[in-house]
């Protein structure tokens, strides 16, 4: 979560940086770059496995969520909301880090419906009587 989280910021950075070199082109304006203040409680992150989308005409709202195993009720831990256009530059950025993750890292395995997926839960895969 932080590794993704570290490259949104980066891929963020990137497109201020292409908006910032467009004003300046358009104002004639040099050296404006915008800074980003990322406090140590929100670098921690939080761990999600869990993600519910929604959308009204004028937002879209992801609501990020875990789910543990033998729990039936998934907590959300994290709610984003922005407008339409960002969800367009957020879906390229995502597109883009899957692009250069699976070039280094290789392809990311979809897995199976009856498949038990991997996960990084300090609590395992295994069942938990709540």
């Amino acid at each position: 979560m932080i590794l993704m989280c570290y490259l949104c910021i980066r891929k963020i950075k990137y497109y201020l940086n292409h908006i910032n070199k467009m004003d300046n082109n358009n104002q004639n304006q040099e050296g404006q770059q915008l800074q980003i203040d990322l406090s140590p409680e929100v670098a921690k992150g939080v761990y999600t496995n869990f993600q519910i989308i929604s959308h009204s005409s004028s937002e879209f709202v992801l609501d990020f969520a875990t789910l543990l195993p033998g729990v039936p009720k998934a907590t959300v831990t994290s709610r984003v909301i922005i407008a339409p256009e960002h969800a367009l530059r957020l879906l390229a950025a995502l597109q883009d880090n899957v692009v250069r993750y699976e070039k280094e890292f290789g392809k990311i395995d979809r897995h199976e419906p009856n498949q038990e997926p991997r996960t990084i839960s300090p609590f395992g895969p295994g069942k938990v009587d709540a």
